[in-house]
């Protein structure tokens, strides 16, 4: 299967790489990426040919991701089914994630899309998507 036109990788610039490790790495180990790269200023994990990095820059110039600025908004992950999102949101809280909109958890994406919405400590916000049909 050719990678042409996929991801190569995907670069988050983090005011506290430490927090960024807490929440982004356990998140991305349990989608299944596997650490790849480890600096001083920075990690990576790669899923198959792509790979995201979280890397603390000296030329930062804030100290806290606003996904409502121009950029980045959010990243969405494919999850297999409800019951991993249900399951990656309940362990989400001990690792730096809150849960938003809670009260439309887990169709704040419409009655059709179930999903979890978190946002973590620095500003950074992640979907988790079921990839299954649901009932």
């Amino acid at each position: 299967m050719s990678t042409h036109g996929t991801l190569h990788h995907v670069e988050l610039w983090v005011p506290d790489l430490g927090r960024a490790i807490a929440s982004l790495g356990w998140l991305l180990e349990e989608l299944g990426y596997q650490q790849f790269q480890d600096w001083a200023a920075g990690r990576s994990w790669r899923f198959g040919p792509t790979y995201l990095v979280v890397e603390q820059s000296p030329a930062l110039t804030a100290d806290r991701h606003d996904r409502c600025r121009p950029g980045l908004n959010h990243l969405a992950f494919h999850v297999k089914d409800a019951a991993t999102v249900e399951r990656l949101a309940a362990g989400a809280a001990r690792h730096g994630w809150q849960l938003m909109f809670p009260e439309k958890h887990p169709h704040a994406g419409g009655a059709e899309h179930y999903a979890a919405y978190l946002q973590n400590d620095d500003g950074f916000e992640v979907e988790l998507v079921s990839s299954a049909a649901q009932c």
